[in-house]
């Protein structure tokens, strides 16, 4: 027998949050979150995406043992403001039990139904920042802190149930010693000096923090015009800002900027904490935190988290000052590997700022939608 609740107390969502810790314990390709920094995502007085979006956390049960779990999200600024008239769902784990996930998807329905939707799409979070996609290919591959992992048949799920493919993204990895810096040294000075450029290095998170509004302020015009994207308020950009810069190191957040002192393209570089997070066990304490400061530190990893150049700039070549500046620091630091975080599959123009890095694609993903 199947049933299905609400998770609304910390007890309970709580329960939501560990279960992924039961069904992929011992896999060594799972990375699991921090509990806490869960609960405070869903925690509708912390997390300022509430206030443009509602949510619903569900807990499938089976013989009384639990059996999945799932997210219904409608973010009213897709909604509304781009008439798109879709439910999201998120957060999606499930036992290998089609029944299972027919029933969580159904209260998604319901819930889309209920606001007069006209289709569901996911897994996705609430915006662009929060974790996309349902892995479709790379179940071999260490996963990230920025994504989520699955088992391969929660797609097979979803296409048995009607679903379609809605968008595809990619992951993909190179060795910094396919980094040649004569594809962009030479450029990089040119640039600078054409149209008057320079690029912003930090030693602290104190010098970064003044630029940060203006950072997301940019992050908004670059990806406008994406299909999948939903702006970043003001609020959020303070949520973000206290929450996640101060834990990035400073040397990794890159900026370029005008004679005018306005920002023009900047990137987001992190160290990979897949391996620290399974150490932590989704606990900060009384290890965790240590083993996440020293994968801050030491780690050879890095992400590439965003990178955004303002309409105006695009096709100009800034890039090259920002992998440049990159290099420098990389080979400072001994880093061995690069990875990209899910960029759409489609977005022609991200990829091939890449090209001449000689990128391998380890992972594919894709979000599925279904009419209503």
């Amino acid at each position: 027998m199947i049933t299905v609740k609400e998770a609304k107390t910390k007890k309970e969502l709580t329960e939501y949050i560990k279960f992924p810790f039961s069904l992929y314990k011992d896999n060594e390709f799972w990375v699991p979150p921090l509990i806490a920094d869960e609960l405070e995502t869903f925690d509708k007085t912390k997390n300022p995406a509430f206030d443009n979006a509602e949510a619903y956390f569900y807990i499938a049960y089976k013989n009384n043992e639990i059996a999945g779990r799932i997210t219904a999200i409608i973010n009213w600024a897709e909604v509304n403001g781009q008439q798109k008239k879709k439910v999201r769902f998120g957060w999606f784990d499930v036992i290998n039990d089609i029944n299972v996930t027919e029933a969580l998807l159904e209260k998604v329905y319901e819930l889309g139904r209920k606001n007069n939707l006209e289709y569901v799409e996911g897994p996705m979070g609430f915006s662009n920042l929060d974790k996309v996609g349902v892995l479709t290919e790379g179940f071999d591959q260490l996963g990230t802190m920025i994504t989520w992992y699955n088992h391969p048949y929660y797609a097979t799920h979803f296409e048995q149930l009607g679903y379609v493919v809605e968008k595809e993204y990619i992951e993909s990895k190179f060795p910094f010693s396919n980094v040649k810096p004569e594809f962009f040294q030479k450029a990089n000075e040119l640039v600078k000096k054409r149209y008057h450029l320079k690029p912003l290095n930090f030693k602290s998170t104190k010098e970064v923090m003044p630029y940060v509004d203006k950072m997301f302020d940019l992050f908004n015009a670059s990806y406008a015009n994406l299909s999948s994207f939903v702006a970043i308020s003001d609020v959020q950009k303070e949520y973000f800002k206290k929450k996640y810069i101060s834990f990035i190191n400073p040397e990794y957040i890159k900026f370029v900027e005008d004679k005018d002192h306005n920002i023009v393209a900047f990137s987001i570089v992190m160290p990979s904490f897949s391996q620290a997070l399974q150490k932590a066990k989704g606990k900060l304490f009384p290890f965790g935190l240590f083993h996440l400061l020293k994968a801050k530190k030491q780690s050879k990893d890095m992400l590439f988290y965003l990178i955004g150049v303002h309409p105006e700039y695009q096709n100009k070549a800034v890039t090259a000052i920002i992998f440049n500046e990159y290099y420098e620091t990389f080979k400072e630091k001994g880093i061995e590997n690069c990875f990209r975080t899910p960029e759409l599959a489609d977005n022609v123009a991200i990829h091939n700022l890449w090209k001449h890095f000689d990128p391998k694609v380890h992972c594919r993903r894709k979000t599925f939608r279904k009419e209503l």
